[in-house]
């Protein structure tokens, strides 16, 4: 997986993904900011999407309240 552990932790990869989005940015924007390819931000962004921790609007994505705890739970 791009950006959870098997035992539901964010990678680093994700953290630095979900980090980027304090606010909402497209996938450029993404990759700019967490410094990763274009590649695995993309599948950063699936996998969070499916997991209900971002939320799309057009081109942009945003963190969600889930994801901010799931942040958060790596903070604590």
């Amino acid at each position: 997986m791009a950006c959870i552990n098997a035992d539901g932790t964010l990678t680093l990869a994700g953290r630095d993904v979900l980090e980027a989005l304090d606010e909402p940015r497209t996938v450029e924007e993404i990759r700019e900011v967490a410094r990763q390819p274009v590649y695995r931000v993309r599948a950063s962004l699936r996998e969070m999407e499916k997991m209900g921790l971002i939320t799309v609007d057009g081109d942009r994505y945003s963190i969600n309240e889930a994801g901010k705890a799931k942040l958060n739970a790596v903070s604590s």
